[in-house]
């Protein structure tokens, strides 16, 4: 049920975020833990939250489905290339026509945002709207996991952020280059490979009543914890913004995110027909170019850019869109793979 209604879901986590941010606002900081017999320590809810879905992401791989995708490279690697080669070609386009505003920073907040957003690897949250459809989901948790979307996202995030640094004021650059060297030291490595290979790992090593057991609990909790990542990371932003609305920045914010989701959207799907990709391996190639983990982004920004919570909105403008994008996907592989 909340597969089919997953865009309501969303939808009403950001309702939620913005009419009552209290408990998000709270759940964003640090909590203490203490259990006897233990040392003390710390509970970071939108990591935490974070590492559950690429762990259960991870824990749904089979081996022999990894073992199969070895057999269909075309899709794989088409998919990596347009995740990796697409913001490079979409977000200097979005820059410039941003620098033509009279903005006085030139949209370089808005464009921080997206550079953000479109250098993370694919989101996890793909292979629950290819679960809902009919999308090939082994391909894109294949994507996910294995061709260097999340396992080499300590090396591939400091380098989009990076080469796109200088379409950036001087203030967003410095702040965004002190945000790649985060992401290089330790925030990809720990807080997304490390968890989508403990689900692997866990996958491979525990016996099979058990595994199923697990992944009867492990995948509507990781769905429902998304959910709470969204109504936590919305409640930093929505609930001061609508205190203080600013109509124009939310305008700007909408529509960039709508520009560059719908352009990376278009251009995996552009790509899948001229490979004559099937149906199923289409609408996966659309997803790993069009879908990236707005969720990692935004645990990110609040990491490194805690002063700047305005950039936070075309984030989540941006996980808003590619949600609504990703049903179209989906629901356009699911007749076409009926009607073949």
């Amino acid at each position: 049920m909340l597969r089919r209604h997953l865009g309501r879901a969303v939808g009403a986590a950001y309702l939620a975020a913005a009419t009552a941010p209290g408990p998000g606002m709270w759940l964003r900081h640090p909590h203490r833990i203490a259990v006897v017999g233990l040392p003390d320590s710390s509970l970071n809810t939108a990591p935490f939250l974070l590492s559950l879905v690429l762990f259960t992401a991870g824990l749904q791989v089979s081996p022999r489905d990894l073992g199969r995708l070895v057999g269909r490279p075309a899709a794989l690697l088409t998919g990596l290339a347009l995740h990796l080669l697409a913001p490079l070609l979409i977000v200097p386009g979005v820059a410039f026509a941003l620098h033509q505003s009279p903005d006085s920073d030139g949209g370089s907040g808005l464009v921080a945002a997206m550079i953000l957003v479109v250098a993370m690897p694919v989101a996890a949250g793909a292979t629950v709207w290819t679960g809902a459809g009919e999308g090939d989901q082994s391909t894109t948790v294949g994507l996910v996991l294995v061709l260097a979307s999340t396992l080499a996202s300590p090396l591939t995030i400091p380098f989009t952020v990076t080469a796109l640094c200088p379409l950036l004021s001087a203030g967003y650059a410095d702040t965004l280059a002190g945000a790649a060297r985060i992401a290089g030291s330790g925030f990809a490595l720990t807080g997304v490979v490390l968890p989508c290979a403990a689900g692997l790992v866990a996958r491979l090593a525990l016996p099979r009543r058990a595994l199923d057991a697990l992944l009867h609990a492990a995948v509507p909790t990781a769905a429902l914890g998304s959910l709470l990542l969204t109504y936590v990371n919305a409640s930093g932003v929505l609930g001061p913004f609508l205190t203080r609305p600013r109509p124009v920045l939310l305008a700007a914010a909408l529509a960039v995110a709508a520009t560059v989701c719908g352009l990376s959207f278009a251009l995996g799907r552009i790509t899948a027909r001229v490979l004559r990709l099937d149906a199923h391996a289409g609408a996966s190639v659309t997803l790993a170019c069009g879908m990236n983990n707005s969720s990692a982004s935004a645990v990110l920004i609040t990491t490194a850019l805690p002063d700047r919570p305005q950039v936070l909105l075309p984030v989540l403008a941006y996980g808003l869109v590619q949600k609504v994008a990703a049903g179209r996907v989906v629901r356009g592989g699911h007749h076409a793979g009926r009607g073949a």
